[in-house]
């Protein structure tokens, strides 16, 4: 399947990629090679910190961030234990499967949660992250008057970045690859389409976000092609 947008080596990009546990750092060093190959840096590291870190792992994280990678809060243990209503129901099963944390919860638990989120970093002496990226991007029952009251200062939905020094929301475009089914494929692909020509348009920095097994699925082929082609990268920070 060809790409559905136009490969352009001046895009700017904010890089992420999601998913970043002890059992997926192989590939994620993998990813971030052919990321920096391509200098697509920085690079933001969606970090998930209620697994099974061991010290050797957190060494790991910290060479990442020596070559250029940024991090980011990304739940807590990135599963859910059960699904919680009807729009939860409809999401895992059309989006999210068992992953949406927040979806599980009340707004004091994802706010309980999300502080839980940031201390981590600073008990593992890693750099404190300013993003916090919801899993699945599902915000859950929270305002955004509640996201003043947390440590981070940047967060992420499907739609786009919030910012709470300036209280300013900023839409921006998103491409995703995470595709394990013909349907996903069909919706995916169109998705990436649309929100590349809607960048393109408005000449705004564009999303890219990739999980670690996107390389053995099926857009591979153009997930590869979008990082040979290269692009500006952009740090979320530069958002602010």
């Amino acid at each position: 399947m060809k790409a559905p947008f136009e490969l352009n080596a001046s895009t700017h990009y904010l890089v992420s990629i999601h998913d970043v546990m002890p059992e997926t750092l192989d590939r994620v060093f993998e990813i971030f090679g052919r990321l920096e190959q391509s200098g697509l840096l920085p690079v933001t590291l969606l970090v998930v910190p209620g697994r099974d870190w061991r010290p050797e792992d957190i060494t790991r994280l910290r060479s990442l961030v020596a070559r250029g990678a940024e991090l980011a809060g990304h739940g807590w243990v990135h599963e859910v234990e059960r699904v919680r209503g009807l729009g939860h129901r409809l999401h895992s099963a059309l989006i999210s499967k068992r992953v949406a944390e927040h979806l599980a919860l009340d707004a004091a638990g994802c706010l309980e949660l999300m502080q839980r989120c940031h201390g981590w970093f600073s008990e593992q002496d890693l750099p404190l992250p300013t993003l916090y990226v919801p899993p699945a991007w599902a915000m859950g029952p929270l305002s955004r008057s509640a996201l003043h009251d947390l440590p981070f200062r940047q967060f992420e939905t499907l739609s786009g970045v919030y910012a709470t020094g300036t209280s300013r929301f900023r839409r921006l475009p998103l491409l995703g690859f995470e595709v394990d089914s013909r349907w996903r494929r069909l919706i995916v692909h169109g998705w990436n389409a649309v929100n590349q020509k809607w960048g393109g348009s408005l000449q705004r920095p564009i999303r890219l976000g990739i999980h670690p097994h996107d390389f053995s699925l099926q857009l591979s082929d153009q997930l590869d092609l979008l990082i040979r082609s290269g692009g500006q990268g952009l740090s979320y920070r530069s958002l602010v």
